[in-house]
Formats: structure tokens, C-alpha cells, sequence
């Protein structure tokens, strides 16, 4: 959705990767805005974006006016993306599907509008946003080939530094706010230790906690599903969503398989 950052830029650079010509989409869809998010204050910063596109090695920015994405105008499309036939994996994890109701809809709805507008052969999505790319591969399964042999691939989350997730919400942290926002990657790390997964999510929790964050979640998931587990013996994958004051943050980290 645009204010892009070297994330996103690791994501073309990852398709430039396979020798294909790179499309960058960006449009601030409004009918994944939920009624307390602002779409009118969301970040627009296209002249950067497509210099950083640019540079990362996309060969067309495409970044459609809301006419061209819902030709039936916006009041429909908002009706439509209600009604948006979901992946399980959108509504039955219990994680941004019920932090942010009607969330999924409008992604689905907007990305299979993009994937029609410009027909990829592949497209890559950034594991930061870990539910949503399980959305996207699940929906992209159960098209029915609606985008022929189109291809949903992971890319790996950029950190900063100091280990936090590159985020166009980093913005909106205060210099003395960094520490605390910290406490997600090192909720994650302790995590990363535990040997079930009720200790890891009591783990991450505290942490949390120690570092004045409001918790949204912080639980072990099955990799796949994202549906809870009794144990490590299949790819899980641990995931946050907290807030410090007004901005909200998410992260997430594949935990060890012991088999």
C-alpha cells in the first residue's frame, strides 16, 4: 500500500532475482480500512516509492487510480469485499482475522483484482505480515486457476539493526518508545527457547509485559494453518501483535521443529 522501505525493496529484489521483468503494485486499498483506521491519514509518499522501486529493480510501478481497480465504483466495492468468499486461514485462527474484522476481505478482494489487472507468474509477499501471506497462498490455491500457474512465494522479514522489523509504522515511534518496541523480538527470541509451546506463549507474554507493551496476541501456531498445536513436531511459527500507545506492531518467528 505504498511508503514502501527496504522490505518491500527486498521483495523486488527478490523476483529480480529470477530473471523476470518486476511489477510493483501499490494502491492504498480503502476497503481493507477497518472503522477505527484512518484511511484519509494513511502515508502516500509515491514520488519515493517509485524511486525506491526504481532502484531496487522494478521495471513498472503500477499504481492504479481506485476507478481502474473498482470499476463499479467504491460503495460496491466496499458491499463486494463484505461478502468476499475467505480461506479458513482468514477466519479461523484468531488473530487478525478477529483483531481487525473485515480485514481479509478487502486484501483478498484487492489482490485478486491486482492479480487480474497484471497477470504475474509469480508473486512475493513479505513473511512480516505471516497471516496474510498464508491468506494469499491459500486464496491463489483455490482459484481454480483463475491466474493460470501463478506462484505465491515467501519473502524473509528485514530487520533493522537493532532487530526490529522493517515496518512503515516505525515511523510513528518516539526515540525513547524503541527499547520498549524491542520487547517483540525478544519476546521472540525467548520463545525460541522453550520446549512447548504453552511456555513459549507464557514466555512471550511476560515479555511483553517487561517492556509496557498491550498484547493482542503472542501464541504458537501450526505454520500452515495457523490453528493451535500441542507440540514442535510440525512447523509452527510463534506470532505477536501488540501496541505501544497508537501504533501497532507485528512480528513473527519460525520455531525450532524437535521431532
Amino acid at each position: 500500500m505504498g511508503a514502501l522501505h527496504e522490505g518491500h525493496g527486498s521483495l523486488i529484489r527478490q523476483v529480480r532475482g529470477r530473471g523476470m521483468p518486476v511489477v510493483a503494485t501499490v494502491f492504498v486499498n480503502p476497503t481493507q480500512f477497518g472503522p477505527r483506521e484512518d484511511f484519509a491519514k494513511y502515508p502516500r509518499t509515491l514520488e519515493h516509492d517509485v524511486a525506491l522501486a526504481e532502484r531496487c529493480g522494478a521495471d513498472v510501478v503500477f499504481a492504479p487510480a481506485a476507478e481502474t481497480v473498482y470499476t463499479d465504483g467504491l460503495e460496491a466495492a466496499q458491499q463486494h469485499a463484505a461478502s468476499w468468499p475467505l480461506p479458513a486461514v482468514a477466519r479461523e485462527p484468531g488473530l487478525e482475522d478477529a483483531c481487525r474484522p473485515g480485514h481479509f476481505n478487502g486484501v483478498c478482494q484487492v489482490v485478486a483484482r491486482l492479480f487480474d489487472l497484471t497477470r504475474p507468474a509469480l508473486a512475493v509477499f513479505g513473511e512480516k505480515d505471516f497471516q496474510q501471506l498464508r491468506v494469499l497462498t491459500q486464496m491463489v490455491t483455490e482459484s481454480g486457476g483463475r491466474w493460470g500457474a501463478l506462484r505465491v512465494e515467501p519473502g524473509a522479514t528485514v530487520r533493522e539493526p537493532d532487530g526490529l522489523a522493517l515496518s512503515s509504522r516505525n515511523r510513528y515511534l518516539r526515540p525513547e518508545q524503541r527499547d520498549q518496541a524491542l520487547g517483540l523480538v525478544r519476546a521472540l527470541q525467548m520463545a525460541a527457547s522453550a520446549q512447548h509451546p504453552q511456555t513459549a506463549e507464557r514466555l512471550m507474554q511476560e515479555t511483553l509485559a517487561d517492556h509496557g507493551l498491550a498484547v493482542d496476541y503472542a501464541v504458537v501456531r501450526d505454520a500452515t494453518t495457523l490453528l493451535p498445536v500441542t507440540g514442535f513436531e510440525r512447523p509452527t511459527r510463534a506470532l505477536i501483535a501488540a501496541r505501544l500507545d497508537t501504533v501497532r506492531l507485528i512480528d513473527n518467528m519460525a520455531m525450532p521443529v524437535c521431532r
